[in-house]
């Protein structure tokens, strides 16, 4: 349903412009530009720095110029948040994160949203500001600096979009599944929004197509789409049942996991991994689906 909504105001313009490009949970592409962003922050750096010691003339430069600006631009930039001090930030105030993708959702018209994890916390980023070019080195695990807006739509905690970014050299970071399973209807798994999780031997239930009929899985949380759009289906666990949803973007149907879920069957007892995103309560963006084991 959030999809819906942001992307009918960005519709026409997607038409106009005739750029749509879709990813697939593997779909990771290599690229080897400097992002814009980045270089615009670098020139500026040395463009001041020749200027300040040709003014000193025959004095001693001050090196504290020097300490303030990185070499690399791969140290913590000056105002950069923990994930504790991103959550505590108030809504619509600007933040600057550093984290590393996890996984690509989409690109079109120089926009990227991307799911991305650090030791300390997940973010969802929503329509960054991305070149094509840029957006095929967001590989999983690259280190990346983002400026942006924190908001929240229907419970979802968000960068929004219009956010900014640099990619930073060095360290990679890929989070393993973290087993939520125990958490599900306690207030305590909101705390682990966006994460890459796990959920353990949960039984698939029926959902009502169009026809009044049972079935294992929806196109579409209402059952009005196609193959191709996202696939929604019922879990449950100690009785209470939650709505999954393979979103197509992220995992479209060439994925292993959109065939799994296709496959279902009212009863079977599932492995799943995936993205806890939120959407007025929890709605889990699934990558892997197997067999319980």
């Amino acid at each position: 349903m959030k999809k819906a909504i942001r992307f009918a105001a960005a519709l026409s313009l997607v038409f106009a412009l005739g750029i749509f490009t879709m990813t697939g949970c593997s779909g990771n592409s290599e690229g080897s530009t400097s992002n814009d962003n980045n270089e615009t922050i670098e020139n500026s750096t040395e463009n001041e720095t020749p200027d300040d010691s040709a003014d000193a003339g025959d004095e001693t430069p001050d090196s504290s110029a020097d300490a303030e600006t990185p070499d690399n631009g791969n140290e913590s930039a000056e105002g950069v948040m923990t994930h504790e001090e991103y959550m505590a930030a108030a809504l619509d105030s600007e933040v600057v994160i550093e984290t590393y993708v996890q996984a690509k959702q989409s690109w079109w018209d120089n926009k990227a949203t991307v799911y991305a994890q650090s030791p300390d916390g997940a973010y969802f980023i929503y329509n960054m500001n991305c070149s094509e070019e840029d957006y095929a080195k967001l590989e999983t695990g690259t280190k990346i600096r983002v400026t942006g807006y924190k908001t929240e739509w229907s419970g979802e905690v968000e960068v929004a979009e219009g956010a900014t970014f640099e990619i930073l050299d060095g360290d990679t970071y890929v989070a393993d599944p973290a087993d939520v399973t125990s958490l599900l209807g306690t207030d305590d798994l909101i705390a682990h929004q966006n994460e890459r999780v796990a959920f353990k031997g949960m039984t698939v239930e029926a959902s009502k197509d169009a026809d009044g009929n049972d079935v294992a899985f929806l196109y579409n949380w209402d059952g009005s789409g196609e193959d191709g759009s996202d696939l929604y289906f019922n879990v449950s666990l100690n009785g209470n049942t939650y709505t999954f949803t393979v979103e197509s973007y992220l995992c479209d149907n060439t994925t292993d996991v959109y065939a799994a879920v296709k496959a279902l069957n009212i009863g079977d007892v599932i492995d799943m991994e995936g993205f806890l995103y939120w959407y007025e309560g929890v709605n889990p963006h699934i990558t892997s689906v197997t067999a319980a084991q």
